[in-house]
């Protein structure tokens, strides 16, 4: 559909030549990076279309699938969908992103909020001597993710610490599996060209053996250790190594600082306990008792406790401590909704369903687990804490911090 050669030094026969094989080929037997007479096919699938890098040099292949996924997300930056359609339609823009996003076979620039600077929607690209050296210096200058000129009437910074757990607890109460997947959002409106600093509280450990030199054996329990940590390619490593200080000169608006994932064994946070009494033929009568287990002073919003019933489940009635109970048959379930749960307390919510005098016989139900959803607010459950966050810049204004932690539920099933 749409081509670009950077070099020429491969012909144009030879993508045709992997497009038909590709067509003839199933789906499941195609490989991402494929090697044949000196020449490396790098391709990456989305919808029904396939983007394919082709090279006759020794490249990092994990870079060229990243430059291609780079690719996909600005393309649905500035189309909305990445279909047959919409590359059609587009096209001249498309091939306009082709020759700022690399050159020569070199990436330049992915980051759509910079292309669109001087990418517009309608294919113009700006004009006037100005605006090309304004552009120039971003695309090649050291911050080439935030632009110079940026003013706001009012200077704020928005951090969120938000994290999810993952748990399945086994149907006799213990945790077979748990882990915490965090991130650390932020929204920056902040003029010129500030630097940020970010510090987190001495519990926090990276896995890593150089950051445990000197520390106590007490003192490494006690730490959060974290594991698969990314950042923000705004975030100076090289001072990250150092002294385990977090500080970048952040895009404007939104981002994502860093995620982490901490692989630890976490006590649930609320504890699901489910008495399902059934009579063939007749009735299933359920007894559900929910028990929050963080500490008193937080709440739980917006608790919703899916418990699986009978296929053929009907004429529901319900009576609870607390909150409200439906009955979703398209998914046989009963839903117990709790809009705020302290820590702490205990609630009971009892149901009974009748049941068909006739059911077929080979109808084999299969035990479905317990799922919970839940947000609670100004709370992690690894303890991560922001301990400072400055911004210094060179006009010397006042920015206002602002800091939020969020704990959320992930994947939270409890077996039954």
């Amino acid at each position: 559909m749409i081509s670009r050669d950077y070099r020429g030094d491969i012909p144009t026969s030879v993508a045709t030549k992997f497009a038909t094989r590709v067509l003839q080929q199933e789906e499941t037997e195609l490989s991402p990076v494929v090697n044949e007479e000196g020449i490396s096919y790098i391709t990456v699938k989305c919808s029904n279309l396939l983007f394919l890098a082709i090279t006759d040099r020794d490249v990092n292949g994990a870079m060229t699938l990243l430059f291609l996924y780079k690719l996909i997300d600005v393309l649905k930056q500035y189309f909305g969908e990445v279909c047959e359609e919409s590359i059609r339609d587009n096209f001249v823009i498309i091939y306009e992103l082709f020759d700022e996003m690399m050159d020569f076979g070199y990436p330049q620039t992915t980051d759509s909020k910079i292309l669109s600077n001087y990418i517009l929607q309608e294919g113009h690209k700006l004009e006037g001597s100005q605006e090309t050296s304004a552009i120039l210096k971003t695309v090649t200058g050291v911050v080439n993710w935030r632009p110079e000129g940026i003013r706001y009437a009012k200077n704020e910074v928005f951090l969120d610490v938000i994290e999810s757990v993952n748990l399945l607890v086994s149907s006799s109460g213990q945790v077979l599996r748990s882990e915490i997947l965090g991130a650390i959002k932020m929204r920056c409106q902040l003029s010129g060209m500030p630097e940020l600093r970010l510090g987190l509280n001495d519990k926090v450990q990276i896995n890593s053996a150089r950051h445990y030199a000197g520390a106590s054996a007490t003192a490494v329990r006690k730490s959060v250790e974290m594991e698969d940590v990314n950042f923000h390619q705004c975030v100076r490593l090289a001072r990250f190594d150092t002294n385990h200080s977090i500080s970048f000169v952040p895009p404007d608006g939104e981002f994502e600082l860093m995620t982490y994932r901490l692989n630890t064994r976490v006590k649930p946070l609320i504890w699901i306990e489910a008495i399902i009494d059934k009579h063939e033929h007749s009735r299933v009568e359920l007894l559900v008792k929910a028990r929050s287990q963080f500490r008193l002073q937080s709440t739980a919003n917006n608790v919703s406790i899916m418990i699986p019933v009978p296929v053929d489940a009907h004429s529901p009635r319900f009576r609870s401590s607390i909150g409200s109970c439906k009955h979703e048959p398209e998914n046989s379930q009963m839903v117990w909704n709790i809009r705020m749960f302290p820590g702490g307390k205990e609630y009971l919510t009892r149901a009974h369903f009748d049941l068909p005098s006739i059911s077929s016989e080979d109808t084999t139900e299969v035990k479905r687990p317990i799922s919970v959803k839940f947000e609670i607010p100004y709370f992690t459950v690894s303890g991560v804490q922001v301990r400072y966050l400055k911004v210094i810049e060179k006009s010397g204004y006042q920015a206002m911090p602002w800091v939020r932690y969020i704990t959320n539920s992930g994947d939270y099933q409890i077996r039954t």
